[in-house]
């Protein structure tokens, strides 16, 4: 038999994603996402399937203009169509908003995809999150 056949597919590359724990005290920033790109259509699949079901169905994104390629009107993501949206406001350029119906919103840190996993550490320390080894291994 073939040695490709056996091998099996490789693993998908883990979601780089660490959450502040849940709180009735609002927040600024709801956790920190490291993409490995800033190619929205590659990225933003993982990252909604990856996020916890009490966020409720992501119907709606926000991304800053700057860096993000690939952004269009809509896409549809877990079989749920998802609507794009950019901001070019500079006061919230490494963020990203995640709207859910009856849920609320939640804004994310986004690590630059080129950032080393100590600065990517230290950023997630400066907002208050703690990085777990496990969830945000390169």
């Amino acid at each position: 038999m073939n040695e490709r056949l056996r091998r099996p597919p490789p693993a998908p590359p883990l979601l780089r994603l660490c959450l502040a724990p849940e709180s009735t005290v609002p927040r600024r920033i709801d956790g920190a996402w490291w993409p490995r790109t800033f190619d929205l259509l590659a990225e933003l699949p993982p990252l909604l399937s990856g996020l916890p079901r009490a966020w409720g169905q992501i119907t709606g994104v926000l991304v800053n203009d700057a860096g993000w390629a690939g952004a269009p009107g809509r896409m549809l993501v877990c079989n749920q169509v998802v609507r794009l949206r950019r901001t070019s406001t500079a006061r919230a350029p490494s963020t990203i908003v995640l709207m859910a119906p009856a849920h609320g919103r939640r804004d994310l840190l986004v690590v630059p995809p080129e950032a080393t996993e100590r600065a990517a550490g230290s950023l997630m320390s400066a907002v208050g999150l703690a990085p777990e080894q496990d969830h945000f291994a390169s």
